[in-house]
């Protein structure tokens, strides 16, 4: 467990020390909010409604896979989403749109992993609101646009807000950053109009809350998708798990749920690999790590031993004829 967690999730008393900050933290993070409520600080109004998918706490809750399930489900449901992201890991200053196969180095892992999972144009900027305008310039077919991680965006305006709870981790001790991992206070979920919770018992957080599991499918070859491998496939491997992700717990879990055993190498949020870093043996990592592995040649030439697992989004009841029928009510009233 990193330091970050261990003051966030665990009894580390260095949290007393960060406890001023945190304070300093929340009133800039409430006075920022109040200024763009009272019209103070100007709010960018987008054409087309925008649903906007985010979370309380510092690191990964499943945000990724949700923005991918609603992007498939919006198109099943007669929409032509579009997907914008800040494209954090990336270096593009400027409104950039993401493909399968751009460099996670540019547009960002997740990113690239979206355009992948969903099928759907995708722009990356740290000014989501540009990234939208882009995007709808060069798609205009797009009505609606979903942004991945943008709760605290406030720049950008928003029709429909979702918050993704870890329901594992919930909300660590309970204090904003730096002391706790809340980039908000607890209360902010009572503005949202629907919470979804990832996995864990959370308790009841929002009068309209979903429960989501995120299914894993059969395992495939880093250097050739086309070759898969159930778990059973790896009895008497020598298996070692490597992500870099914001939950390495949730990912291991889910491996150790399919029978496997492993050895853990858990590397920071969005960590750029080197093939020194990579443990002997048969590897197991997830979409998000796959994205920056295949992307280095020398990496991509070991990808016989690298094993990537995909995980499906699956909500309970039913979030995206839920969404669907918010958006289709909105065109009636338009």
């Amino acid at each position: 467990m990193s330091l970050p967690d261990r003051i966030w999730y665990g009894t580390h008393p260095l949290k007393w020390a960060l406890v001023p900050l945190s304070l300093l933290f929340a009133a800039i993070g409430a006075l920022r909010r109040r200024l763009f409520r009272r019209g103070i600080k100007r709010i960018a109004r987008l054409p087309v409604p925008v649903v906007v998918v985010g979370n309380l706490t510092a690191g990964g809750t499943g945000k990724t896979p949700l923005t991918a399930y609603l992007a498939r489900e919006l198109v099943a449901h007669g929409f032509s989403p579009g997907i914008v992201s800040r494209g954090y890991g990336g270096q593009a200053d400027a409104p950039t749109p993401v493909a399968p196969d751009s460099d996670p180095v540019q547009a960002g892992d997740e990113p690239v992993l979206l355009a992948r999972a969903a099928g759907v144009p995708v722009f990356v900027c740290r000014d989501r609101a540009a990234a939208g305008r882009a995007l709808l310039a060069a798609h205009p077919q797009v009505d609606v646009l979903l942004c991945d991680d943008g709760l605290q965006h406030y720049r950008l305006g928003r029709d429909i807000e979702l918050c993704v709870v870890d329901g594992m981790r919930r909300f660590g001790n309970g204090w904003q950053l730096p002391a706790g991992p809340l980039r908000e206070p607890q209360s902010r979920l009572a503005s949202v109009d629907a919470v979804v919770v990832n996995g864990g018992a959370a308790g009841e957080l929002h009068p309209r809350q979903f429960d989501m599991t995120l299914k894993p499918g059969r395992l495939y070859r880093l250097d050739d998708p086309t070759i898969t491998r159930d778990a059973d496939d790896f009895a008497g491997e020598t298996l070692a798990a490597v992500c870099g992700i914001g939950n390495p717990a949730r990912f291991f879990a889910t491996l150790a749920g399919l029978g496997l055993t492993f050895a853990r190498h858990a590397f920071a949020d969005h960590h750029a690999y080197t093939v020194d870093e990579l443990p002997p043996g048969t590897l197991l990592t997830t979409e998000k790590d796959a994205v920056k592995l295949a992307a280095r040649p020398e990496i991509r030439a070991e990808g016989a031993r690298i094993w990537v697992l995909p995980v499906n989004a699956m909500l309970s009841p039913d979030l995206g004829q839920w969404l669907a029928t918010r958006l289709q009510n909105g065109r009636k009233a338009a």
